[in-house]
């Protein structure tokens, strides 16, 4: 009963078979093998553009060197107060960038209010130099309390951030969850509504580890082959990156990978609904489950070998706990089995 999180599971068969073949020959190396070649050439497709791709081994390098290649002196960039960015990289937007400042904004299941976002960038007057310069807005999709934006919301926020000239960065490190429940395409939900820059996850989904960072003009990636080289994620083996992102996309795995993720995520909240002492904490619609439980049942389902972690509440949440309630997450994978929700579910009493 794993639901701690999806990068606990392990990887989908089909991408360790496809590493294991390219292990076994030989490729040129730093990105300039016919795998990378080809899954640069599949980003494109997939995203009905022309874009510039760059191999990754996580998300957090992805999302520090995207604002790194928008970066300007005395920058800021407005994201969300409980983004990953802001909460769970250890400053490697501040590191990366040189010192740039993540301004966090509220907004309701982690993501951003235009209104609230255009308030906050007009505080930084153009040419005022002490205050530094507004240089980029983040949005994650999904959220870190599982919220989904829509490509209409992802077109508010961008509409916010080109008042300013402000390129839209989306962290995508589940992606493919948000993208399935929306059942749009990957270029309705990022370029066609205003992003600009994408870090596009698949370590969540199935894969070993493999990110990508995607500029959708690829003259703003001028700078990110250097950048990528000197953050030490230019790997001189990257072909067994590009294997997995093969095998990825291959007859579409991606998407059925989340499609069961999803699924599984469904059939916690269904039981909650009917669980007598528990509840979902607030809606949601990806692979993320955030349900507010009895201590006593939390510690219980935990002796009984299930694997899940107490949650802050998020500011804009107005939850009420009771003295011996917690709110807790609970993640399905592309891995997480009906028997193991049942199992959970039955334990819980529901």
């Amino acid at each position: 009963m794993f639901f701690a999180g999806d990068n606990w599971a392990g990887a989908a068969p089909e991408i360790v078979e496809a590493v294991a073949r390219e292990a076994a020959r030989f490729g040129n190396a730093y990105g300039d093998s016919p795998i990378d070649r080809e899954v640069e050439a599949h980003f494109s497709e997939i995203f009905e553009r022309d874009v510039a791709v760059f191999l990754v081994g996580t998300g957090s390098a992805a999302n520090a060197l995207a604002l790194a290649g928008v970066n300007r002196p005395g920058g800021v960039v407005f994201c969300h107060r409980e983004s990953h960015i802001v909460e769970d990289e250890c400053g490697g937007v501040e590191f990366l960038t040189g010192g740039a400042r993540l301004i966090g904004l509220d907004g309701p299941v982690g993501k951003l209010v235009p209104v609230a976002l255009s308030a906050a960038i007009s505080r930084y007057a153009p040419g005022f130099v002490h205050s530094g310069q507004p240089m980029a807005v983040s949005i994650t999709q999904m959220t870190e309390a599982g919220g989904i934006y829509s490509p209409a919301e992802i077109q508010d926020v961008s509409r916010a951030a080109k008042e300013r000239d402000l390129p839209l960065h989306m962290d995508g490190a589940r992606f493919a969850n948000a993208l399935v429940h929306l059942g749009v395409s990957p270029a309705e939900m990022t370029w066609k509504a205003g992003v600009d820059i994408l870090s596009f996850g698949g370590t969540k989904n199935g894969c070993i580890g493999a990110e990508a960072l995607v500029f959708f003009d690829p003259q703003r990636a001028t700078d990110a082959p250097y950048l990528r080289k000197r953050a030490g994620q230019l790997f001189s083996k990257s072909r067994f990156i590009a294997a997995q992102f093969a095998a990825y996309f291959h007859d579409g795995l991606w998407l059925e990978l989340a499609r069961h993720s999803n699924g599984m995520a469904d059939r916690l909240r269904a039981g909650l609904a009917a669980a007598p002492h528990a509840r979902e904490a607030w809606p949601t619609h990806g692979n993320e489950v955030f349900a507010v439980l009895r201590r006593a049942d939390a510690e219980r389902l935990r002796r009984a070998g299930a694997f899940f972690h107490d949650w802050a509440e998020p500011r804009s949440a107005e939850l009420g706990l009771a003295a011996d309630e917690v709110l807790v997450r609970l993640v399905a994978a592309f891995a997480t089995r009906p028997q193991d929700v049942d199992a959970f579910l039955r334990e819980l009493g529901a």
